[in-house]
């Protein structure tokens, strides 16, 4: 069975308006919206790394980046 890769997600809050693109177009389900109706990077781990957040990203505030073995 091939090895699964992770990927490191970064979230810049001063750029994110909260829009919830984000959350609408991940297959995942890594983000939802909080209880105080802000972004939330909730299942990293379930990340497959298809960057839909960081394409329909209005804002520019997200980056998916795959982690290497070291």
């Amino acid at each position: 069975m091939p090895e699964r890769k992770s990927y490191k997600i970064t979230h810049y809050r001063k750029w994110c308006k909260n829009c919830g693109i984000c959350v609408a177009v991940c297959p995942k389900k890594v983000y939802e919206i909080d209880r105080n109706d802000r972004h939330a990077i909730v299942h990293p781990q379930d990340c497959i790394g298809c960057q839909m957040c960081v394409d329909h990203c209005p804002d520019f505030a997200l980056t998916v980046e795959e982690v290497k073995d070291e």
